[in-house]
C-alpha cells in the first residue's frame, strides 16, 4: 500500500505543478528577455570598473570592454523598444476553455499511466529485482526434493485411468518379471520390462527397470534412455521433477541436445523453479520444430501462453501447425483427367514450388522436407533435390531420427550417396 500512496501523491503533485503553470500561463512575468539582458550588461559594467580599480585589468582594456558592453546595452534597448507593445503588462491567466482542457489532459495522463502499469506491471507484487529472482531460482533448483521425497507427497501411487489389461497380458508381465529377476544382466529384458511397466502405469517399477538398463549399458546409454528414465520418475511423482530426474534430463541433453522429451521436461523444470524466461525459450523452440502429433506438443500448447506472460512476452502468439503439402482435391482429380501430360506436370510442379518456397522462408517439419525431396525426385530434378537434401541435413543436424527420415527420402529420390 505504501507504494500506491507514494505513487499517487507524486502523480498528483506533478499534475498540479504542470496544471498551475499552464493555467496561469506565465502570469507575473516582469518583462521581455531584452530587459533582463540590459540588467546583466549593467552588472558587467560595474564588474569592469571594480576590476580596473583593483588593477586586475589595465585602463585600456577596461575602456575596450566598456565600449563593447555599452554597444550590447544599446542593442538590447533597441530590441526592447521595438517589442514594447507586446509586453505592456503581465500575461493574462488562461481562459476557462484552456483550464478545462488542461485539467482533462492531466486526468487522462494520470489514468493512462495507471492503466499501463496495471496492464504491464504486477499490482500488489513486492519488489523483486532480476538478480534476486535469478538467485531465488538457483536456490530452488539446487533444493529440489529427492525422488523419494517427491513420491511421498503423493496420496498414493499414480494410476492410469481406464487401464484394464487382459489376463493374458498380466500373465506375460508376470513371466517377464520373473525372467529378469533370474537374469540380472539381461539389458534387453530390463528395457522391455521398463517399457511395459510404464504402459501399465507402474512408473516406479518402470524407472527402476530403466535405471538398470542405464547401468548395464555401462556408458553407452543414449539420450533417449536417460529421457525415458526421467519421464518415468516425473510421472511417478505426479509431475514434480526431483533432483534425480533433473540429473537424468541433463544427461539426456548432453547426449542428444535435440531430444524432445528432455527439452520439454527441462522447460517444465525451469517453470517450476522460477525461470519462465528459459522455459519459454525452450518450449517455443521445441514447438516450432516439432510435428503436431509429437507427445509434448499438447502440454506445451496448454501452458506456453501463461509461461510467456510470466516471461515478459504478453503478445506472444503460438505458431500454427505447419501447412502440409496437401494432395489434389476431388475436383482437382476430375479436372486433371482433361489435362495433358505437360499440364499435369505443371500442376505438380506448382505444388512443389509452393512447398519449397514456404520451407525456405518459414521452415517446417522433417516430414515436409522429406516430402519435398521425394517429390523433386519424381520430377527428375535431381540437382535441386540434392541441394534441398543438403540444406535439410544442416537444419536437422544432430537429430538422429530426423536425419534417418531425410536419408530415406534421398534414397527414394535417387540421390543417396
Amino acid at each position: 500500500m505504501v507504494f500506491w500512496f507514494v505513487t499517487i501523491a507524486l502523480a498528483f503533485g506533478v499534475a498540479l505543478l504542470l496544471g498551475r503553470a499552464a493555467l496561469h500561463g506565465g502570469a507575473g512575468a516582469t518583462g521581455p528577455a531584452a530587459q533582463f539582458d540590459i540588467q546583466v550588461y549593467r552588472d558587467q559594467l560595474s564588474e569592469v570598473d571594480r576590476d580596473m580599480a583593483r588593477g586586475v585589468i589595465p585602463p585600456a582594456e577596461a575602456e575596450r570592454l566598456r565600449t563593447e558592453i555599452s554597444r550590447r546595452v544599446l542593442s538590447a534597448d533597441s530590441a526592447m523598444r521595438s517589442t514594447r507593445h507586446t509586453f505592456d503588462g503581465p500575461l493574462q491567466p488562461a481562459t476557462g476553455g484552456v483550464r478545462l482542457v488542461t485539467v482533462a489532459l492531466a486526468g487522462v495522463l494520470f489514468l493512462a499511466a495507471l492503466g499501463l502499469y496495471v496492464w504491464m506491471g504486477a499490482p500488489g507484487y513486492p519488489d523483486l529485482p532480476r538478480t534476486a529472482r535469478i538467485d531465488a531460482a538457483k536456490v530452488a533448483l539446487e533444493s529440489r526434493p529427492t525422488q523419494a521425497q517427491a513420491e511421498s507427497r503423493m496420496d498414493g501411487p499414480v494410476t492410469v485411468p481406464g487401464l484394464n489389461p487382459s489376463d493374458d497380458y498380466a500373465d506375460l508381465m508376470g513371466k517377464l518379471r520373473a525372467t529378469v529377476a533370474d537374469r540380472p544382466d539381461d539389458i534387453r529384458g530390463f528395457r522391455l520390462l521398463a517399457q511395459n511397466e510404464a504402459t501399465l502405469g507402474n512408473f516406479k517399477a518402470g524407472y527402476e527397470a530403466q535405471g538398470r538398463v542405464i547401468k548395464l549399458a555401462d556408458g553407452t546409454a543414449t539420450g533417449q534412455d536417460y529421457a525415458d528414465y526421467a519421464d518415468m520418475m516425473i510421472l511417478s511423482a505426479g509431475g514434480l521433477i526431483s533432483a534425480q530426474a533433473s540429473d537424468a534430463l541433463q544427461a539426456a541433453l548432453q547426449r542428444d541436445p535435440s531430444n524432445g522429451t528432455a527439452t520439454y521436461y527441462t522447460g517444465l523444470l525451469m517453470a517450476q523453479t522460477g525461470r519462465p524466461d528459459i522455459a519459454f525459450r525452450l518450449w517455443d523452440g521445441l514447438l516450432r520444430r516439432s510435428d503436431e502429433d509429437a507427445p509434448w506438443v499438447p502440454p506445451i500448447r496448454s501452458q506456453i501462453d501463461q509461461v510467456a506472460q510470466r516471461a515478459g512476452q504478453p503478445r506472444y502468439t503460438q505458431p500454427t501447425p505447419p501447412e502440409m503439402l496437401s494432395g489434389p482435391s476431388a475436383a482437382d482429380i476430375d479436372a486433371a483427367g482433361d489435362l495433358s501430360v505437360e499440364q499435369r506436370q505443371q500442376m505438380v510442379q506448382g505444388m512443389v514450388d509452393s512447398l519449397s518456397s514456404r520451407l525456405a522462408s518459414q521452415g517446417g517439419s522433417v516430414q515436409e522436407w522429406a516430402r519435398l525431396i521425394s517429390a523433386l525426385g519424381v520430377l527428375e530434378e535431381t540437382a535441386r533435390a540434392r541441394a534441398i537434401y543438403e540444406e535439410s541435413v544442416q537444419v536437422f543436424a544432430g537429430q538422429t531420427s530426423a536425419l534417418a527420415t531425410l536419408a530415406a527420402a534421398a534414397n527414394q529420390a535417387g540421390i543417396a550417396e
